[in-house]
């Protein structure tokens, strides 16, 4: 007999039992899941927001803005990387582990009936839509966890999204979602909906403060005109307006370590604290998205939307873990690049904050990832790198990832575990006074905290 669901590990155990490579892709496991719970969507409004990258920083921006200006707001992400309560959070905290577990235990017996089982995360959607809705969110940021026309979060009818947001397209979960851009952005155009508003962040590169578009870069292979076109054909055969984020009306006047200053449009002097090139951008299609809403009437006040940009916090994206007291110049970093867009990126990063001196490397990748292009991205900016093998089934393993370095005369060294090849990586940036960037995969975050958290 399966044990009952009692404590918030239960509920945990329970959905990651669930595996979803047996089932086939659709939406009617989920429709017919919130079917049954009485269709908890339906009494709440959504940002739906899809995208390849920076899908996570502008769902956590439109959520401390909305949050700022006096709203009730669920905040629906993907993944966790320390709890998994922070997948479903209100009001910026974490559901609760009584909730999680009450909640998972009123929804197992009805998914557990069903002809075709609910996958893994079609049962997190299905709490996190509970939950919002006992708690009357006014409204609820929904990231979409992989592609778009056939994710769970899809099911939501038009009348229940305020506005849709696609961040941008890269080439990743190709298996699943196409093998070139314009596929990948057909799929993430499936959650366009008639009517309602379609905001694109995708056309555009990272600026650095005096307008220079970085070298350090993926090979392009994605080109955001083509991608544009084949999101703004979708909005069209629905009959959804399409609103490009206007990239030239931002100027950025300051990036580094304490975040970014930029304008955008009329606004002058906004300040956003999440370092990273890529994070004005991720900001400007936050904005775009925000003023739809104002536009069709929900009240934001201006100084809401300053002082929540200011506000907002987002982990593992070019965060700043550790400074060195007797050394200013030896810094950790943790960020989630994981493909060669959002590696690159973060390699240009880098490059910016840290003067265009090389730094030491932590880094471990999936073996479903293009890790050939990213070791090319971060060798360019790599003192010395110390891989790893990240832990998970889809791991490459961490001497295969140290031969991509050392065939292009990069010093490297793999290590059996994160807390290893940190310590060694932090003693070597001590001697050296270098900084230290930790990339790869967002699931070696927890153990680089960790780590961090010993010193």
């Amino acid at each position: 007999m399966t044990p009952e669901i009692r404590t918030a590990a239960d509920a945990i155990a329970y959905i990651h039992s669930n595996t979803w490579t047996r089932h086939a892709p659709g939406l009617e496991r989920m429709r017919e899941l919130c079917r049954r719970l009485g269709d908890p969507q339906k009494s709440l409004r959504f940002l739906h927001v899809a995208g390849t990258n920076g899908k996570g920083s502008v769902c956590a921006m439109l959520d401390a803005v909305l949050r700022t200006a006096g709203y009730r707001v669920g905040l629906f992400t993907s993944p966790y990387l320390v709890s998994f309560n922070e997948r479903i959070r209100l009001n910026g905290q974490p559901i609760p582990d009584a909730e999680l577990a009450e909640i998972t235990a009123r929804i197992r017996p009805i998914a557990d009936s069903m002809t075709d089982v609910p996958t893994e995360f079609e049962l997190i959607t299905a709490i996190g839509l509970t939950f919002f809705a006992r708690h009357a969110c006014d409204f609820v940021v929904f990231e979409v966890g992989m592609g778009g026309r056939l994710d769970s979060t899809n099911i939501l009818a038009p009348e229940e999204v305020a506005v849709s947001v696609i961040t941008g397209i890269a080439m990743d979960h190709t298996a699943y979602l196409g093998d070139t851009p314009e596929k990948i952005a057909a799929e993430k155009a499936g959650i366009i909906k008639p009517g309602v508003p379609v905001v694109f962040g995708g056309t555009h590169e990272p600026l650095t403060p005096d307008g220079v578009v970085p070298e350090i870069r993926a090979d392009r292979v994605v080109d955001p005109v083509s991608c544009g076109q084949v999101i703004r054909a979708q909005a069209e055969r629905v009959g959804a307006p399409y609103i490009p984020v206007p990239a030239g009306l931002l100027h950025v006047t300051h990036t580094g370590l304490d975040g970014s200053d930029f304008d955008f449009g009329q606004r002058r002097g906004l300040h956003i604290p999440l370092p990273g090139l890529y994070q004005p951008f991720n900001a400007a299609t936050a904005l775009c998205a925000l003023d739809i809403l104002r536009e069709r009437g929900t009240c934001i006040p201006e100084a809401a939307i300053r002082s929540g940009l200011a506000g907002v916090s987002w982990a593992g994206r070019f965060e700043v873990l550790y400074r060195d007291p007797d050394d200013p110049r030896v810094v950790v970093v943790a960020d989630g690049g994981h493909n060669p867009e959002g590696v690159a990126a973060a390699a240009a990063s880098a490059a910016a904050c840290f003067g265009g001196e090389r730094i030491n490397l932590l880094t471990g990748v999936m073996a479903d990832k293009d890790y050939t292009t990213m070791a090319h991205s971060l060798a360019a900016v790599a003192r010395r790198v110390f891989t790893v093998t990240p832990d998970n089934s889809r791991a490459l393993s961490g001497d295969a990832y140290a031969a991509l370095y050392r065939a292009q005369g990069i010093p490297v060294h793999d290590f059996p575990s994160v807390a290893a090849a940190f310590s060694a990586a932090l003693a070597d940036c001590r001697r050296a006074g270098v900084p230290l960037l930790c990339l790869g995969s967002l699931y070696m975050y927890r153990d680089v905290l960790a780590a961090v958290e010993q010193l």
